[in-house]
């Protein structure tokens, strides 16, 4: 039986941006009739309702559904999370890598619980510095760490596709709390991230 994926979608929200992306489309001055169009809005539509489906999401729940008491006080690191995201200036992509640190302060979470994070915040229209802090602050006031640092390194469409046509460009965007902000903590840190451990 072959794979299949089931998404569900709001009928009026899908018809709604269907009918806008066909505006689009024939402002662009191509034909919504041919062929390989005929479905394109539909798709556009359901594709952009998946791609800012972190607004119906609460990412502070999501962590308070896997807290658990422990005594561990030691760094735990998160690195390569996989991130995509829509910058909120062009509505193009932007992709890249998110490394996320923290040190507990009488529980952990489920290890999945941070990516799960990283894609509720990345799944709405962002900019990198923006979705930097949320990640850091959401981590920072649920769980209640001693420490957390979150490093994002991604590459942007809009640079890369059209302006400056950069297409070798990285932007890196970092932010700490707690012990993170002592120089030792955070190089540790810094290091672990770029080591190649295995």
């Amino acid at each position: 039986m072959p794979y299949r994926v089931f998404e569900e979608y709001n009928i009026e929200v899908t018809e709604d941006i269907k009918n806008q992306y066909k505006g689009v489309i024939q402002n662009i001055g191509e034909n919504v009739e041919r062929e390989g169009l005929i479905k394109t809005p539909e798709r556009a539509a359901k594709a952009m309702q998946f791609l800012t489906s972190g607004y119906d999401k609460d990412p502070a729940e999501i962590l308070k559904g896997a807290m658990f008491a422990e005594d561990y006080n030691d760094m735990i690191i998160i690195k390569d999370i996989e991130l995509y995201s829509l910058c909120e200036h062009h509505m193009l992509p932007f992709f890249g890598k998110a490394h996320i640190a923290y040190i507990p302060n009488g529980h952990i979470v489920g290890l999945s619980k941070i990516p799960r994070i990283v894609d509720v915040f990345a799944r709405r229209l962002q900019v990198q510095e923006r979705l930097t802090h949320d990640i850091l602050e959401c981590i920072h006031n649920t769980l209640k760490p001693l420490g957390v640092a979150v490093v994002i390194e991604a590459s942007h469409m809009c640079m890369m596709m059209r302006g400056v046509q950069k297409q070798n460009s990285v932007t890196t965007t970092s932010g700490f709390r707690g012990q993170f902000e002592k120089v030792e903590t955070r190089n540790e840190f810094l290091k672990l991230i770029t080591a190649k451990l295995h």
